[in-house]
């Protein structure tokens, strides 16, 4: 027999392969908190940049000058999306499911497409028409400043690609692809992914007032459910984007 051969001593049994696993609630909380802190520091190493730029003394005044100016703005919003997905491919690389799949890279049908164009316009709308009803402006106030900043500093086509294109990509990313994956398949359930991930979604978006905030809690609960429904975010990217762009036109219009 080979295995009492000295000479052929018998063959190591080599492990199972590990399988696939998803990060869980907690597991999907903490990556969480890193991933957020990834983009943060993009983000704030723009603004640091320009502070450091500043001639004379720092004072108050001139960092919150820089802080709003929209082309600070627009830069630090472009350098938070490869932050974020560092982050993101270092907290999946450990699972071993494909970074697309994990998140839900995936097509969805051009029917669903229309679906979810029809039903964010009516509650976009919804939320205008109490807003008029209210006596309230459609959009925030600062958006305009934020715009005419912009364009004075020569960067309106940043901002343009920063909100349109930057934003609704590592904020999506971030909710609808890392959050609601791993909260979906916790204790949580589907449901309640789409509202614990859409209230942290809202909670990203605090410098809106409180009836803002509540059209962009709406307005996640709609994203997620789309996300639960048809399995995809290039859908709610979309859909984000598109959002973002109407908003960004409504407010360009009505700062004259």
């Amino acid at each position: 027999m080979d295995a009492l051969n000295p000479d052929m001593p018998p063959a190591a049994i080599e492990p199972p392969p590990r399988q696939p696993r998803v990060w869980k609630f907690w597991g999907t909380a903490l990556w969480a908190l890193l991933i957020f802190a990834g983009m943060f520091l993009g983000q704030l190493a723009v603004i640091v940049y320009f502070v450091m730029r500043q001639d004379g003394p720092l004072s108050m005044a001139g960092l919150t000058h820089v802080v709003a100016s929209g082309l600070t703005i627009s830069l630090s919003v472009v350098a938070g999306l490869p932050m974020v997905l560092l982050a993101l491919w270092v907290a999946i690389r450990p699972t071993r499911i494909p970074f697309a799949d994990y998140l839900g890279l995936r097509w969805t049908s051009w029917k669903n497409v229309i679906i979810g164009i029809v039903a964010l316009a009516v509650l976009v709308e919804a939320w205008d028409m109490v807003s008029r009803l209210a006596g309230r402006d459609v959009t925030p106030g600062f958006m305009g400043d934020v715009l005419k900043s912009a364009q004075a500093d020569g960067a309106l086509w940043l901002l343009v690609i920063a909100f349109v294109v930057a934003a609704p990509v590592w904020e999506e990313l971030f909710a609808r692809g890392w959050l609601y994956r791993g909260w979906s398949q916790s204790f949580l359930g589907p449901y309640g992914a789409i509202v614990l991930s859409s209230i942290v979604w809202t909670v990203m978006h605090l410098q809106y007032d409180w009836f803002f905030l509540c059209e962009v809690l709406s307005i996640g609960l709609l994203f997620g459910y789309l996300r639960f429904r048809t399995g995809s975010i290039w859908l709610t990217i979309l859909l984000h984007a598109l959002n973002n762009l109407a908003a960004t036109v409504q407010t360009w219009w009505l700062a004259g």
